[in-house]
């Protein structure tokens, strides 16, 4: 028994033994521990603490050289090469000066940071999510940046383990220290520059989340005065067959909601709004004055619209610079109506142009005279043609003939204008409402005159003019006792003063 548990002492000694060999590494030969302190040194060359450490090391050595160099001059041994190596080491620590603190002096530091900025509208979104991007990088850097520093010192550790001389040893334990002292400020450090990078990061998604949820909001107001206004166009078109007052409420209802969309967003993204009302007051009085011709046009568009006097489609004729412009509505805006001119009896005899696009400011209701042609539906004006005729002719049947013939082509202009004056009684006293042609004779110092009227339609005026023209020339022509006067002179040569020819001798001579 005695003879088993020795032996069996034996085995588990050599089995220890061979666990032992097993688990410490392999003792490298003298080639391989300087390949592989050279791979070490070149690790350290690219880590940034071990890099600035050096340069450190290196300042603080030449430093004490010139130090002592300096101590040798002053006691009177200066010789050239003394000089010489305190002026070499002078210019290196002047290009090391860079280098005269520790490394962790300056690398442990944390960055600023930058205090987050405003988001009070949506553009400012942008500059939130750069700098929540920011804040991210910067609090990753600052990170990667601490671990270089285990890094330098696990690289330390591992190049002590492969040297042998002992004042090498002693040099790197100091720097192994010193590294790892570093390493436990870095890691406070980073804790309290990681919850100050945090609290900034939940400061900035809270804003970023209050704006985009106001933006929501306010984006949702909108496209609520939108749909309002689609419905409520989409109403009165259907319940309202005038195309051309539907014309003008859809208008309003356009720049309603443009004006409460500006509205929305003044009084969303200003937070002192007294203090706007205050500038806009002082600012809409001196506009006011400085631009009273912009200000009177906007209050002519609100009168247009609430008085309904001027509707797009309208043909109407305004007085500008002692002249007449006439034209259909084809615009009403804030600050002016568009007309397009057509072919008139006043382009006919004055304008002698036509086709053009006209401006007229919405301040002219108040200080011209503007005449609507087609006013509350009236589709129908007064027209009316002078006939001169010569004394001796016909009179009577000229008149019937010139009635005879304005009746046949308005009677059917002048049966609407009979259904459009009912209308229009009921909403001003009219006294007279006949519609009727009217046949008047004057009696001229140049001839008899015959004016016929009559209700032609208000937009195509010179066209039935035009036709009564030529049909009262035709029919006259085949009258005998009817002659169409014209202006004439009658000039006598001689010095004898006898008694004037009559019309008839004139004519025969003539």
């Amino acid at each position: 028994m005695r003879a088993l548990f020795l032996l069996a002492i034996f085995v588990f000694a050599l089995l220890a033994n061979e666990t032992a060999a097993q688990t410490e590494p392999p003792k490298l030969s003298e080639g391989d521990q300087k390949i592989k302190i050279k791979e070490i040194d070149a690790k350290l060359a690219n880590n940034i603490w071990a890099r600035e450490y050096a340069n450190y090391m290196l300042y603080t050595k030449l430093e004490r050289e010139l130090a002592l160099a300096k101590e040798q001059a002053n006691k009177g041994t200066t010789d050239l090469e003394l000089e010489n190596q305190i002026k070499r080491l002078s210019a290196q620590l002047d290009a090391l000066k860079d280098f005269a603190k520790s490394p962790f002096v300056t690398l442990l530091v944390p960055p600023n940071i930058e205090a987050s900025p405003q988001i009070t509208n949506p553009l400012a979104l942008f500059g939130g999510f750069s700098y929540l991007k920011s804040l991210n990088q910067t609090k990753e850097s600052y990170e990667n940046l601490l671990k270089e520093i285990q890094i330098a010192s696990k690289t330390l550790k591992e190049k002590k383990e492969l040297l042998s001389d002992e004042a090498q040893i002693a040099e790197l334990e100091a720097q192994i220290s010193e590294f790892e002292i570093a390493s436990v400020t870095a890691n406070t450090t980073f804790s309290i520059f990681s919850k100050k990078i945090d609290e900034s990061i939940a400061e900035i998604n809270a804003k970023i989340t209050a704006q985009i949820k106001h933006s929501f909001v306010i984006l949702g107001s909108i496209l609520s005065v939108f749909l309002i206004g689609i419905v409520a166009k989409f109403s009165i078109h259907h319940y309202m067959k005038d195309n051309q007052k539907f014309y003008t409420i859809n208008k309003f209802i356009n720049i309603t909601g443009f004006i409460i969309i500006v509205f929305i967003l003044l009084f969303a993204y200003i937070e002192n709004v007294n203090y706007l009302i205050t500038i806009l007051g002082f600012a809409s009085a001196g506009l006011a004055i400085a631009m009273k011709d912009m200000f009177m046009s906007l209050l002519g568009w609100s009168v247009i619209l609430a008085g309904g006097s001027f509707h797009v489609g309208d043909r109407i004729k305004v007085r500008y610079e002692n002249g007449d412009l006439v034209g259909d509505i084809i615009d009403i805006s804030l600050l002016r109506m568009t007309l397009y001119e057509d072919i008139t009896l006043t382009t006919y005899k004055q304008n002698r142009r036509s086709g053009r696009i006209i401006f007229i400011p919405n301040n002219y209701i108040f200080t011209a005279t503007i005449a609507n042609y087609t006013h509350s539906g009236m589709k129908t004006v007064w027209d009316g043609i002078d006939i001169a005729i010569t004394f001796d002719s016909n009179h009577k049947k000229a008149v019937y003939i010139v009635k005879s013939i304005v009746r046949h082509y308005s009677k059917g202009f002048t049966d609407v204008a009979k259904t459009q004056m009912n209308k229009l009684r009921d909403q001003y006293s009219i006294k007279n409402t006949n519609v009727e042609p009217r046949i008047y004779t004057f009696l001229e110092p140049h001839a008899i005159v015959v004016s016929a009227w009559y209700k032609t339609n208000s937009y195509a005026t010179l066209a039935l003019r035009s036709n009564i023209s030529a049909d009262i020339i035709e029919a006259f022509n085949k009258e005998n006792d009817i002659k169409i006067a014209y202006p004439r002179q009658t000039l006598y040569l001689g010095r004898d003063k006898g008694p004037l020819p009559s019309d008839e001798a004139w004519e025969q001579n003539s």
